[in-house]
């Protein structure tokens, strides 16, 4: 194999995200590798868990949103993912303020592992508060609006 193909795809592996390449021509074969940069991973996953962490005390926090439940249904959050409003970007929102809705209607989505729960309103009613942004992610049981 020719020197300058092997050059080449040494410059093509640095210049990408690729670890590894094997090229076979014929008989002649190249394996080219990166050294293993393990140090940056673990930094970069150990530093994860402290936002986890931060990120648990505003959840306790927001257990005060409850607050709203004195003035109206509370439709919460089922499972831990990403609130939606809308069914695509481009698309209105299912419910606004104010809007009418009845048992069974779909008011959100919920993202969750790349899967789009439609969330049902369990009371029939108006709705009162929005009380979560859209694309915000959510934890289970976290109150998402009211309906009166």
């Amino acid at each position: 194999m020719d020197i300058r193909k092997v050059k080449k795809l040494i410059e093509l592996l640095e210049a990408s995200d690729v670890a590894e390449i094997e090229i076979k021509e014929g008989d002649d074969a190249v394996r080219i590798s990166r050294a293993p940069s393990v140090a940056p991973g673990p930094m970069t996953y150990q530093a994860a868990p402290a936002p986890s962490l931060s990120a648990e005390a505003p959840k306790e926090s927001e257990a005060s949103t409850p607050e709203y439940t004195g003035k109206g249904n509370v439709i919460q959050s089922p499972m831990v993912g990403t609130f939606y409003r809308a069914p695509s970007p481009s698309s209105a929102p299912f419910v606004e303020v104010g809007t009418h809705v009845k048992a069974g209607d779909v008011v959100c989505i919920i993202e969750a592992m790349k899967m789009m729960n439609q969330i049902e309103a369990d009371y029939a009613g108006v709705v009162e508060t929005i009380i979560v942004e859209d694309g915000e992610p959510v934890e289970f049981d976290q109150a998402l609006m009211t309906i009166v």
